[in-house]
């Protein structure tokens, strides 16, 4: 057996033994000729986990768990949840689950306003030591100036402003991109003026407040180029995408629930664009947007399906069969997304925190494979490489391939 690390100069923030890692191989079901790969924990900052609210889509329980099986030890869960997470009582409710139940770290974003409706701001102050940011993921928020607002309370505390791009006035009842595929089968589009345009205001509104801002995952080409000329012009910016708009477009589409996400899957272009964001280095994140509903949910096609997919079990198979391998990218700007980036703009510690992965071990992907409660998911029957054998994070086992 051969273990190494990748990119092991710039592991200087894991404290990793390889005689400790491959004690812990040697129970993990690996092949004693194989050679393994060590990879710092993945941090995903967009995540949904569900809890508390909504228990039957995702448990904070089943979902660190798929982290875990994912590779990643860090993740950042999105405040719509039932309370939403919008007052310190709320923000509480969802930090005793993490506290009980979760086997990764877990940093809960808490709402910019009150049950993010954009109407109230949130107890901002209340919250700032308790959460990793604010966000109103999953929705836009509409008014300018509750946005600037926002902002300067949140640059007062020291803390970022993390925004659901997303005009309203501009969705017109639609559920996927305003492209050819929606035209040719009599689908509702939704236009990428609804992104671009509100990062647009919000990049104005960072300049203006000083504010860390940082946007969720983007899907269009104009909002790659907009976001690249705010960094130029000196705006405190970063910016997720996600794996589905890096390998998918709306000319891929299908007649089921699990193609729709929002946003949507937009052209080849924008496709390629985000592409062009990581190479260059616009684009700093890579988050899953880890979304999971019930079977149910994502049954009813297109148009009447819940917005969301699952993702973070699978995101780094698929970033490294279909981006690294091929030469698009390199192993080290993906690690840049996944690991350093993530960390460094929330501020997430890297400890002794690790995957283990066999990068030449190919497979099918199954979504009845996952420990997630969703499966829904557009890269089902996907051939990758690179399984996960072990993920350890504060040097203790949270993820062992031989006892799933």
């Amino acid at each position: 057996m051969t273990v190494k690390n990748v990119h092991k100069s710039r592991l200087t923030a894991l404290d990793f033994s390889p005689s400790i890692g491959v004690d812990m191989l040697e129970g993990a079901g690996v092949n004693s000729i194989s050679t393994y790969t060590i990879i710092p924990g993945f941090c995903d900052v967009h995540v949904h986990f569900r809890e508390p609210g909504f228990s039957y889509k995702e448990t904070i329980e089943t979902g660190s768990k798929a982290a875990a099986h994912g590779g990643y030890t860090a993740v950042c869960t999105m405040p719509n949840l039932k309370p939403v997470s919008d007052t310190v009582e709320h923000l509480g409710e969802q930090i005793k689950i993490i506290e009980d139940d979760a086997c990764i770290h877990v940093y809960p974003y808490a709402a910019i306003t009150i049950e993010q409706m954009g109407k109230e701001m949130a107890y901002l102050e209340g919250m700032a030591d308790k959460c990793i940011a604010f966000s109103d993921d999953g929705h836009g928020v509409q008014s300018e100036e509750m946005m600037r607002a926002a902002m300067l309370r949140a640059k007062e505390l020291d803390k970022l402003i993390v925004a659901h791009c997303e005009d309203n006035s501009l969705l017109h009842g639609g559920y996927i991109h305003d492209g050819r595929y929606a035209a040719e089968h009599g689908h509702r589009g939704i236009c990428s003026e609804s992104e671009w345009g509100q990062i647009a205001r919000d990049l104005r509104l960072a300049k203006e407040t000083g504010c860390a801002y940082h946007v969720c995952h983007i899907s269009t080409k104009e909002s790659v180029d907009i976001i690249r000329k705010a960094k130029a012009d000196g705006v405190d910016v970063t910016c997720e995408t996600a794996p589905h708009y890096l390998l998918l477009d709306d000319s891929m589409l299908q007649e089921d629930g699990k193609w729709k996400m929002n946003p949507p899957l937009r052209d080849k272009s924008d496709r390629e664009a985000l592409i062009e964001g990581i190479k260059d280095g616009t684009i700093d994140c890579i988050a899953t947007d880890h979304a999971p509903h019930s079977a149910e949910e994502k049954s009813r096609g297109l148009e009447k399906s819940a917005f969301g997919i699952v993702g973070i079990e699978i995101a780094f198979p698929l970033l490294y069969t279909y981006l690294v391998k091929p030469g698009i990218i390199t192993m080290e700007q993906l690690q840049d997304c996944l690991v350093y980036n993530p960390r460094n703009r929330f501020d997430i510690p890297l400890g002794n925190d690790y995957s283990v992965w066999d990068l030449e071990e190919e497979w099918t992907i199954d979504p009845s494979e996952f420990l997630s409660k969703g499966k829904a998911t557009p890269f089902e029957g996907w051939k990758v490489c690179g399984k996960n054998y072990l993920t350890v994070c504060d040097g203790v086992e949270v993820y062992n391939k031989s006892k799933e």
